[in-house]
């Protein structure tokens, strides 16, 4: 009885911890799958923000190697930002803003960033 209650105790504690240590960051394929489906993207407009994305995740990696801190990242996301709109339709790049203006909105909240939200139908 002993041995299955100290069981659960480390469990509960190593999943504390792994909470605790925040949210891992989405692949750039995730991320432009998630705009894919919230977006509508066609697969050659996929194909070109997941490269946008996979340039942006290395250099940021680069960056954070380097003891940058966000602020010093800020300039790589504006710009990956621009570049993800040049690949959208205007209608895209509306919605876009859109979903960008509520990811901030959450999180000077306190809420998080997170996926964009999934479209209504």
């Amino acid at each position: 009885m002993k041995k299955l209650l100290l069981m659960c105790c480390v469990l509960v504690g190593i999943s504390a911890v792994s909470h605790a240590q925040g949210r891992q960051q989405r692949s750039p394929a995730d991320q432009a799958a998630a705009l894919k489906t919230s977006l509508a993207l066609t697969d050659d407009q996929t194909a070109k923000i997941t490269a946008i994305y996979t340039a942006q995740a290395k250099t940021t990696d680069s960056l954070r190697a380097a003891g940058a801190d966000r602020a010093a990242m800020a300039p790589v996301r504006t710009a990956t930002m621009a570049k993800v709109k040049a690949v959208l339709t205007p209608d895209q790049a509306a919605a876009f803003d859109k979903q960008q203006a509520e990811i901030r909105a959450r999180m000077q909240q306190g809420g998080g960033g997170g996926a964009p939200p999934t479209p209504q139908k």
